[in-house]
């Protein structure tokens, strides 16, 4: 194993700096409390893994035979790191797409001061949104989807994406993430409509009641009733989010390669 990296360490480093930029900005993976000799160690089996598949012909002529390292070399190293964070990014977006659900209706809950600091998204989250991140990260873990995006996301991109052609379809990246970026709204409110609807039914009927009747104390109950339901409407939906969240990552990640691999618009 390592006369095989030495033997071809210029491309090893290359691969490498793509693998720990994915790592560095993947969910779960990039929390602060997962060993930084951790990441270090899964970049670089990772990097022996794809290396003998990766196609990294374009490269040949910018890559010295000696193995001296240049400022082109160094050039290439910021592109393929680039790369990484771009995939990396991409899995980010499908995950906040909970997070802003939950972030929609927790003030309707009643939740919206309950912010915590959530550690998978390192930023302050609502508890619901902190909620619903967890979900998308069981289903993440327990549908195999890091072994999917290393074979299908990781693997595929080092055998479709160089440096050359990112900067040739920067454009359309740039379009892609502004397109996923509105979608990531438009999901989050679709997931957030069923309880964001229900619970203001139930807001109104409480207006109603506390107007017919003025001594019934609904101010006191109204707050057990709103969570109540809710969390009956949140069960209820859990098998449709966990398909959608399946196919949003499937669909994500076969765009994106197609986007940067230059067949998709």
């Amino acid at each position: 194993m390592i006369d095989s990296i030495v033997v071809q360490a210029p491309l090893f480093l290359l691969i490498a700096v793509r693998c720990f930029a994915v790592l560095m900005t993947l969910p779960l993976f990039s929390m602060r409390s997962v060993s930084r000799t951790a990441k270090i160690a899964l970049a670089g089996y990772m990097t022996y893994i794809v290396l003998p598949h990766a196609d990294f012909s374009a490269y040949a002529s910018y890559i010295s035979p000696s193995g001296l390292f240049d400022l082109t070399y160094v050039f290439l190293l910021i592109g393929e790191a680039m790369i990484g964070v771009i995939i990396g990014f991409f899995v980010t977006i499908i995950f906040s797409v909970f997070s802003t659900a939950g972030q929609f209706f927790a003030f309707q809950m009643g939740l919206s001061a309950s912010e915590v600091y959530d550690t998978l998204a390192q930023v302050e989250n609502p508890l619901m949104g902190q909620y619903l991140n967890l979900v998308a990260t069981l289903i993440f873990l327990q549908s195999k989807w890091f072994q999917k995006l290393f074979l299908r996301g990781l693997y595929a991109s080092c055998t479709t994406m160089n440096v050359f052609k990112l900067l040739e379809a920067r454009e359309r990246i740039v379009l892609f993430f502004t397109r996923s970026l509105t979608e990531l709204f438009a999901d989050a409110l679709v997931i957030a409509i069923p309880i964001s609807g229900t619970l203001l039914l139930v807001s109104i009927s409480l207006g109603i009641l506390a107007r017919a009747a003025p001594q019934m104390n609904l101010l006191s109950e109204g707050f057990a009733l709103m969570l109540l339901v809710s969390f009956l409407i949140i069960t209820a939906l859990i098998p449709p989010l966990c398909d959608f969240f399946e196919r949003s990552f499937n669909s994500g990640i076969t765009s994106l390669l197609g986007i940067i691999a230059g067949g998709g618009t």
